[in-house]
């Protein structure tokens, strides 16, 4: 992977809007005939594996468009994160992962199967880099909250995130746009062709490319950082031979280069105050950044047995990846002065995966419905790790040392599932869902002295295995009160495979492995759309209990991570989204959500900052919030739009996100370790033909430039001569300017 082949991957998915915000415009000669299109309330989902309109689902779940993915030029999971409540992505050195309910997997240990799974066409994408393509020309996405092991199944404890690609059209059809950022100093461009072939041939090729400077002015280097490259490429090929059977075959390829990081140094005894400026030479092991290059590839097949629909999904999945990290060296109150003493670190990936499912579908309409499947899927996952220190005083003498570990897996999962409907009346319905996973793990660790005078960290190696089963059960029971009024009760279970500790130096057989994670949620909800589509509003109220939790929590004190199982936790909470369609030319949709999270039991646990006298031995978190949870999260989105003459129309969408105050260091020190309540502006306002067929914007991000973390840890002496904090610094305010054109 040379440098100017290879791109960026910001991880990744999720989020979004109960309701789909539509295109409104007013004939300036003749408001009573507007040519506006209207708001249409059958948004169509999949989250039970088969198509229904969103408001018959009984889950709580949001729904996000591809258009408002494009108009606001979201290009991972992290992006789409401010518009849907109870979802955060923790922002670290490429290795993001996705929060739902106060619930993930920490980053901090890479080969922790993810607590939140997403599935791309509904293809198994456990892991970030896995999926860098899925974010650009999409249908949809969809954000479940609460587990859904029945029906998902794979590792989704906390939730799921379904990514749907856009398909070939029946008629031809292009789009190109193009992007200049003012602040990031670069272009975004993408673009895709799409129809029939021959009769019952039709294709879609869709391709993405950007070059952009960061946020973040690097002194050492005078550069931007972090520069991202980055090019995806889809293509997509539909055959439809006949009414009984269709076969579509998805080639995904992504391919991006991240040069640059997104730590900036911060004093240890104050609230967060984010520099924009950072200090960073190249370190022994490369220039910092990461670079990943991935494949992702599916084939699902449909085929009508009579009144039954027999659905295969074949999967394949690999990436190749590399993160060096360097930490800012500015000394914190120094005046720009700066220090040689340094940690730095590199993680090279390799992964494939390789699934198969098949299901079979009963038709609609009758009074037991039911779907049921199995599932399989083979991975390889091996993980180097090389920890580099340049200590200048260690103990009254400089320390140059690199020590080398590698972690090498082997993983086999294989299940099977149902899920049947009683339809007592017209109006009452009772859902049973039950699956049964098996998971076969083999693992083997090991660490070097690469050089050095001695190992400052313990060298040490590792084997281990892991044979396990684990049963989801789910059970709902849905009521229509009304026409377009209905209220669900559910019960649910969910659960994470146990695995093996991969990148903590010292690890050793008795330390290796972990065991699985379990949850269980009871949650009540209503949904309902009124007067004519006018109105959507939905509101659920959840409790959701983990049992063996996994965490990984940084110790500054050893400078190194404690992986493994916390006892219990349990998030309560209520979410809500209410959706207003004025008229045709203006509409708002607002949704919340609060949660109380606490853990239940968690003994043996990293002490806190706040706990003066704590043995580690002893120590209990009971009580405590976990990190990296809001109690409340919102968004409000406003659109509006009018024609400005016969052939001209404006459209203006703005977005207001945030979130009130959260820990985000693991520590949760009440000083560096807090990211406080904000709230992040979006705007777009675009001028376009009637007809849609070309159309230029302004396109504005945070506009009130808020300066937010979204990860924050304490590098303690002797790592560096004077201590510090290291605070991951999410984008500042960004415009661009937007132009493109369909035919």
């Amino acid at each position: 992977m040379k440098s100017h082949n290879r791109i960026l991957f910001t991880s990744a998915a999720i989020a979004a809007l109960v309701s789909a915000t539509p295109v409104v415009a007013q004939t300036a000669e003749d408001s009573a005939a507007p040519a506006a299109k209207q708001w249409d309330s059958e948004i169509v989902v999949t989250a039970q594996k088969r198509e229904q309109n969103l408001q018959d689902v009984p889950i709580s779940m949001e729904v996000v468009s591809g258009q408002k993915l494009a108009d606001f030029n979201a290009g991972d999971i992290k992006s789409v994160m401010n518009y849907a409540p109870n979802v955060f992505v923790q922002s670290t050195a490429g290795n993001d992962v996705i929060y739902i309910r106060g619930f993930g997997s920490p980053p901090a240990n890479f080969a922790f199967d993810q607590s939140v799974s997403l599935y791309v066409d509904g293809v198994y994408a456990g892991r970030s880099r896995q999926a860098q393509a899925p974010f650009f020309d999409l249908e949809r996405v969809e954000v479940l909250r609460g587990p859904q092991g029945a029906l998902f199944g794979k590792n989704t404890a906390a939730g799921a995130v379904s990514v749907v690609s856009a398909g070939p059209t029946d008629a031809p059809e292009g789009a190109l746009t193009a992007l200049y950022n003012f602040d990031h100093k670069g272009i975004d461009i993408s673009g895709y062709v799409s129809g029939p072939i021959t009769d019952t041939l039709s294709a879609r090729l869709a391709y993405k490319v950007v070059k952009q400077d960061g946020y973040i002015y690097n002194r050492a280097t005078d550069h931007d950082d972090p520069e991202t490259k980055q090019q995806l490429l889809r293509g997509t090929v539909k055959w439809e031979p006949s009414d009984n059977f269709d076969f579509t075959t998805k080639l995904e390829y992504a391919n991006r280069d991240v040069v640059g990081g997104i730590t900036v140094s911060s004093p240890t005894g104050s609230a967060q105050d984010p520099n924009t400026d950072r200090f960073l030479e190249r370190s022994p092991l490369g220039d910092e950044g990461n670079q990943v290059e991935s494949i992702m590839a599916s084939g699902t097949a449909n085929i009508a047995l009579g009144d039954y629909t027999l659905t295969s999904i074949t999967g394949y999945s690999w990436f190749n990846a590399k993160i060096v990290n360097g930490f800012d060296q500015t000394i914190p109150n120094s005046g720009g002065a700066v220090t040689n003493n340094s940690v730095y670190n590199a993680f090279p990936e390799r992964f494939d995966q390789f699934s198969q499912e098949l299901r079979i579908l009963s038709p609609t309409g009758r009074t037991f419905e039911f779907i049921a499947g199995v599932y399989y899927d083979h991975s390889n996952y091996q993980l180097d790790q090389l920890q580099g220190f340049d200590i200048l005083d260690l103990g009254g003498f400089p320390y140059f040392g690199l020590i080398n570990s590698r972690f090498n897996q082997k993983a086999d999962s294989y299940s099977v599932f149902g899920q049947g409907t009683l339809n007592i009346n017209d109006n009452l319905r009772f859902i049973g869902s039950l699956r049964y996973t098996h998971t076969d793990k083999e693992a083997d660790f090991a660490s070097r002295l690469e050089y050095g005078p001695f190992p400052i960290r313990p060298i040490s190696s590792a084997v281990g295995s892991i044979s396990e089963g684990n049963l989801d059960p789910s059970a709902t029971i849905q009521y229509d009160i009304a026409p377009r009024v209905m209220v669900y009760a559910t019960y649910g279970r969910g659960s994470k495979s146990g695995g093996f500790v991969s990148n903590s130096l010292g690890t050793v057989d008795s330390t290796f492995s972990f065991e699985p994670e379990k949850s269980r949620n009871y949650e009540i909800g209503l949904k309902s759309t009124l007067f004519d589509g006018k109105v959507v509003a939905n509101v659920s109220a959840y409790d959701t209990k983990f049992k063996d939790l996994q965490v990984s929590v940084y110790q500054p004190s050893k400078s190194s991570y404690l992986t493994g199982n916390a006892a219990s936790a349990t998030s309560k909470g209520i979410e809500a989204a209410l959706s207003l369609f004025l008229s045709p030319y203006f509409d708002i949709t607002a949704s919340g959500a609060y949660q109380d999270l606490k853990y239940n039991d968690y003994p043996g646990a990293a002490c806190l900052a706040s706990q003066v006298a704590c043995d580690p031995l002893t120590n209990n978190l009971a009580g405590f919030r976990p990190a990296l949870a809001s109690k409340f999260t919102g968004s409000v989105t406003a659109h509006a739009g009018f024609d400005i003459s016969n052939d001209l129309k404006f459209d203006i969408t703005g977005i207001a996100a945030g979130r009130s105050k959260y820990f985000n260091s693991d520590d949760q020190d009440p000083r560096f370790g807090v990211q406080k309540g904000y709230v992040k502006l979006d705007l777009r306002a675009q001028i376009s033909d009637i007809e849609d067929r070309w159309h230029i914007a302004l396109v504005g991000k945070n506009l009130t430039n808020q300066l937010t973390t979204g990860s924050a840890f304490r590098l303690p002496f002797p790592i560096t001569a004077h201590e510090r904090a290291i605070l991951y610094l999410e984008p500042t305010r960004n415009i661009s300017f937007e132009a493109g054109f369909k035919f």
